[in-house]
């Protein structure tokens, strides 16, 4: 899963991290979104790529299984924040990721269920993250860390720059994706869509370098 933040204390926020159990208040729930900054353009509106997706604890994430995951957070969100076309993440004003409740019909039975959302400037710019070295690094090995799941974990969808994306906005997509599958809705890196005004918005499929090993 894309890049998160090491946790300070069992207690403390994580980067792109989501614990179950623990809340923020919701006038907290993220920095707004730069205005004046798009990746696409149509009529006036600049449009950004937000993405979301879950993963399901095997154990809690402060047990040793996971430790070697909680030691790769720090490099692997470095890169994500340096990453060309990587615009805005959830956290909070002061710049500690939010943990909040979301995805909680996702847990039932689980250690927990981790939750990332940020937005780039194109899907190119995504992709080119999530399948650099330094993040397959980690994906290679997630199934020591998380449950294989059947079930969509992962949702891409259009927003207007200036607009931050909520929680209940990703539970949603990711929703919609799992029932429908890809639509302009919510869409997947493999099978994606240009944004709203694009005379071509028809699905496009990924390059086959796109396709990640792990």
């Amino acid at each position: 899963m894309p890049y998160l933040r090491r946790p300070r204390g069992l207690t403390q926020r994580l980067g792109h991290l989501v614990i179950r159990g623990l809340m923020a208040s919701p006038t907290r729930l993220g920095r707004a979104l730069p205005t004046g900054r798009g990746g696409w353009h149509d009529d006036g509106v600049d449009w950004l790529l937000a993405q979301v997706n879950i993963a399901r604890m095997l154990a809690p994430l402060d047990s040793p299984q996971l430790a070697d995951f909680v030691a790769a957070l720090d490099p692997v969100n470095a890169a994500a924040d340096a990453a060309p076309g990587f615009v805005w993440r959830l956290q909070t004003e002061d710049g500690n990721a939010t943990a909040v409740q979301a995805f909680e019909w996702d847990r039932a039975g689980r250690a927990g269920v981790l939750v990332n959302m940020s937005v780039w400037e194109s899907v190119e710019a995504l992709a080119a993250y999530v399948y650099s070295d330094t993040h397959r690094q980690v994906l290679k090995r997630r199934r020591q860390w998380f449950e294989r799941m059947a079930d969509a974990y992962a949702a891409l969808w259009w927003i207007p720059a200036g607009h931050t994306p909520t929680t209940a906005e990703a539970e949603g997509r990711v929703l919609h994706l799992r029932e429908c599958g890809p639509t302009p809705y919510a869409f997947t890196l493999r099978e994606h869509f240009p944004p709203p005004g694009v005379a071509n918005f028809g699905p496009t499929r990924s390059p086959q370098d796109w396709t990640c090993p792990a």
